[in-house]
């Protein structure tokens, strides 16, 4: 197929546009048709996506069925349940000063809206922000990551088998195709990636003046209190950090954990890498790789041989990097420089709760934090002083997962959010219409503005 160019990459938006104009996704039957259309197109390639996940990053079929397949089964039979009540006009207050007046919020499509998608969940982040743009009426372009070339062409398929162009298109390629789509006038685009690629994203969508969300990163810190139950908090942080090899923004990135139980959480989460990967990983089933090789030796040199606590094997040719627990580190470590993203986990001692949220709050805001203790105040301060995407008590990663909660970023780890209700709010533009009676028409508003229509204006608006 010929290489996506400026030209091409309009003529679809402008399709696409034309489409949403002709007002053919604006019945709300049509949009739950097309999310079923989607859901028996995903079933009917279930084999192929979970084949195409373990070749590209040796995803074991059940996280790959329940990080990714499942999960967008159940968003789709969520926001199905849940979208004609969330299209309908809703009618809101209107102000006294306005009597005679109705205020109504009309949800509409924007338009054609871009999708851009990551390496790490190559399907789930790629379909989870498109079911929100089709259940708002949109059409979409989707691009899946050129890393994960065998769920990008399982995407493709998928797609192009069950939408025309100028309804959902699907354009595969690198950096050249993803250059061509962000400086297209749509009109929104969703971004998931690398918190550099964000700022080319943002900076690109602004000269158009095109809204995005972006799903970025960052180091998310994971803080283990004195007061916390440390066989829990070790089970949960290395399911966490360690599903899907570490690939995962929202993993725990590192661990701050007080200094009085600090060799007690190492030898238990050293325990737990065992108890669920057994004595050498590599051989595991469940245990998946790094993407490619510039990722696998960006890792690589981030290990300290003098601090590996745990793990610290690799294997270039299998794309393999043990999971690894760093110990004694320190907040000048090459380690704690950028994010991580892989299965390389640093820990870091605290004494003091107040200086180690003064430490997280000196860097960017993270995408999430994760909190373990049973001590009221300690999970009140942390919540309440330090600002992130979202996050957990006593568990990782989970938040995620809900239809009630928003997903997003904060600050250098994104803009904007989505999943459940807030997917559909993120692609649809919220339109505001006061309707006026025809027979009542306050004479006082217009000119001339004599003494007592002022007076009478400050009574009304005080």
């Amino acid at each position: 197929m010929e290489t996506m160019n400026a030209t091409m990459a309009l003529g679809i938006v402008r399709s696409q546009q034309e489409y949403v104009q002709s007002g053919s996704t604006r019945s709300v039957d049509y949009r739950l048709k097309q999310l079923e259309l989607l859901k028996a197109a995903i079933k009917q390639h279930e084999a192929l996506l979970i084949e195409a996940m373990h070749k590209d990053l040796r995803k074991s079929e059940f996280e790959a069925y329940a990080t990714e397949i499942g999960f967008v089964y159940e968003s789709i039979r969520y926001i199905s349940k849940h979208l004609k009540k969330w299209a309908k006009v809703k009618l809101v207050r209107t102000p006294l000063v306005h009597w005679g007046s109705k205020s109504y919020i009309y949800p509409e499509p924007y338009g054609s809206v871009l999708v851009i998608g990551p390496y790490n969940y190559p399907f789930m982040i790629v379909m989870e922000p498109l079911i929100g743009a089709i259940a708002a009426g949109n059409c979409a372009v989707v691009k899946p990551s050129e890393f994960t070339p065998h769920i990008s062409a399982a995407i493709t398929a998928i797609l192009r088998a069950n939408f025309k162009e100028h309804y959902i298109a699907v354009v595969e390629g690198g950096r050249e195709a993803t250059s061509a789509l962000i400086h297209t006038p749509f009109d929104y685009i969703f971004f998931t990636g690398s918190i550099g690629v964000g700022r080319i994203v943002m900076e690109a969508a602004a000269k158009n003046l095109v809204p995005v969300t972006l799903e970025l990163g960052g180091k998310s810190p994971c803080i283990v209190d004195r007061d916390s139950d440390i066989e829990l908090a070790a089970h949960r942080i290395i399911w966490g950090k360690f599903l899907n090899a570490g690939q995962t923004c929202v993993a725990p990135d590192y661990i701050l954990v007080h200094k009085d139980i600090k060799e007690s959480l190492v030898a238990r989460m050293k325990d737990k890498i065992t108890a669920f990967y057994g004595d050498n990983p590599q051989n595991s089933a469940d245990f998946g790789r790094i993407v490619n090789e510039r990722h696998w030796e960006r890792l690589v040199g981030l290990l300290d041989l003098d601090k590996i606590a745990a793990g610290g094997d690799s294997q270039r040719d299998d794309l393999y990097i043990a999971p690894t627990i760093m110990d004694d580190v320190t907040w000048d470590d090459k380690v704690m420089e950028e994010e991580i993203f892989g299965p390389i986990l640093p820990v870091l001692a605290y004494d003091n709760l107040d200086a180690a949220i003064q430490r997280i709050n000196g860097r960017s805001k993270p995408l999430a934090l994760y909190v373990f203790t049973t001590n009221k105040d300690t999970e009140q301060q942390v919540l309440e002083r330090v600002s992130f995407g979202g996050g957990c008590v006593n568990d990782t990663m989970i938040h995620l997962t809900s239809p009630h909660l928003p997903f997003g970023g904060v600050g250098a780890s994104g803009t904007g959010s989505y999943h459940g209700r807030k997917s559909f709010e993120t692609f649809s533009h919220m339109k505001s219409v006061l309707k006026k009676r025809t027979k009542i028409n306050w004479s006082f508003i217009y000119p001339p503005y004599s003494l007592k229509k002022i007076k009478l204006i400050r009574k009304v608006m005080k």
